[in-house]
């Protein structure tokens, strides 16, 4: 199919202007194909160096906050819909614990994984494309957001049922979900436009293969894994590092729908997955899942025969077997969906001690995104969304609250610029050329440059 487009688009450039044009259309269609396409811009109409590569440390190397196209494009998608999240509109979730049943202390030493550690969570799924009144059943991603309420502050890891995901750089992240979105024009969801983006795109094949296959469509949010999909940084006691990925194993099993039974629930019953999830837990079956890691040794990384922090591959278990942590249980429904569920914000940058970010483009990009799109500055006093610690708490007293809590976040402010810093957040030595460009494998330019 790329080929065909491609092959489609070196015909259009053609010099035309030999042939004798039979009308004034013909001859319109001859100015066309000549004309020179005009650049893409900012929102200030300049041109833009490229619309599909962010601004980085070398090809591999971490995104830069000075890529102002980039952030431009991240703002200015969180405030396109209000007030339902953009995406992950529709969802439901559940409160729960997470206890940690083997000993990974070796790797981190963030104190909600080490040895006996139970930690409350929460939990919300979703799907990805459809607004808040579409049905659960469609054919889509289905998000797995889960927040850790642990001792050392919120942890959030913002995941997917799947270990992949369709673009590695944040740049096409906005194009992607607008071609799943409804056309402006029409105000329909268009298919072509879909998998344009999709076979333009050859780096989401993978993902692709995986909705289209039979886990596109979960039976239940119960009957499917969560995956960090992104690449996270573990740090232990004695400063060692670690890539590492999450992987949570459904102790349900793996259930799907096949899609006439997905059409079919999508026309009887568009709750269909949130409904499941509350009546099963109210009648006492509470859902777990076992999480087990792939733990990469921090130097391997610089070597390793493909891109390790490149969201659109998975590593093999062969080279990185699957390490047991813990188990989640959810075991307990909200009584306020709204301020419980709906408004909870679940922010990648919230890290604990321990627990670090990666090279990954797409996530660095969402440790900036994602807090743009919280519910706002006094977001940390949300019901579902408050930590153990004392984060948040500076900025609570300076907007001048005068509560019944001023005293208490007086306390917490002297805490906090009394304390002593959180220790190494994990250094990582960078070099390369600051860039927009594909990345080129090694094998593939030791190749080109011997011809």
């Amino acid at each position: 199919m790329v080929r065909r487009i491609a092959g489609i688009r070196r015909m259009c450039t053609v010099d035309m202007t030999s042939v004798a044009p039979v009308d004034s259309r013909a001859t319109e269609t001859i100015a066309m194909a000549n004309e020179t396409r005009k650049p893409t811009t900012t929102d200030a109409g300049t041109p833009v160096p490229s619309d599909e590569h962010s601004l980085t440390v070398g090809p591999d190397g971490p995104i830069l906050l000075q890529d102002h196209y980039l952030i431009e494009q991240m703002a200015n998608f969180n405030r396109e819909r209000i007030p339902e999240r953009q995406p992950h509109a529709k969802g439901g979730g559940a409160f729960g614990r997470f206890e940690v049943t083997h000993d990974v202390s070796a790797f981190t030493k963030a104190a909600v994984f080490q040895p006996g550690a139970r930690t409350d969570t929460l939990l919300r799924f979703s799907s990805v494309a459809g607004e808040r009144g579409s049905p659960d059943t469609w054919r889509d991603p289905r998000g797995f957001a889960l927040k850790f309420y642990t001792s050392e502050g919120n942890y959030d890891m913002v995941g997917n049922n799947t270990p992949v995901f369709f673009v590695r750089d944040p740049l096409k992240f906005q194009h992607f979900i607008r071609s799943q979105k409804r056309r402006a024009d029409s105000n329909v969801r268009d298919h072509d436009m879909q998998w344009d983006f999709w076979t333009l795109s050859p780096e989401s094949a993978h993902q692709v293969t995986v909705l289209m296959g039979d886990r596109g469509i979960p039976k239940t949010w119960r009957n499917m894994n969560g995956y960090s999909s992104h690449t996270y940084l573990w740090l232990n006691a004695d400063d060692e590092r670690f890539w590492v990925k999450y992987h949570f194993k459904t102790d349900q099993g793996i259930e799907i729908l096949t899609q006439e039974e997905a059409d079919r629930l999508a026309g009887t019953d568009g709750d269909y997955h949130t409904r499941d999830l509350y009546t099963a837990i109210d009648r006492g079956d509470h859902p777990s899942w076992t999480l087990k890691m792939q733990i990469m040794p921090f130097a391997d990384a610089e070597t390793y025969r493909f891109n390790p922090f490149d969201l659109t591959k998975v590593w093999p278990h062969g080279d990185y077997p699957l390490v047991d942590v813990g188990r989640l249980t959810l075991d307990r429904n909200p009584t306020d969906y709204h301020t419980e569920i709906e408004q909870a914000a679940f922010e990648p940058n919230n890290l604990v001690p321990g627990i670090g970010a990666s090279p990954d483009k797409m996530l660095l990009a969402r440790l900036f995104s994602l807090r743009r799109r919280a519910p706002g500055p006094a977001r940390c006093q949300l019901q579902a969304d408050p930590g153990q610690s004392s984060e948040g708490a500076l900025a609570q007293l300076q907007q001048g609250r005068g509560d019944a809590r001023g005293e208490r976040l007086r306390s917490r402010v002297r805490t906090q610029l009394e304390g002593r810093p959180a220790g190494r957040p994990g250094a990582l030595s960078l070099h390369g050329e600051v860039e927009r460009r594909r990345r080129v494998h090694p094998r593939r330019l030791h190749a080109a440059r011997r011809r």
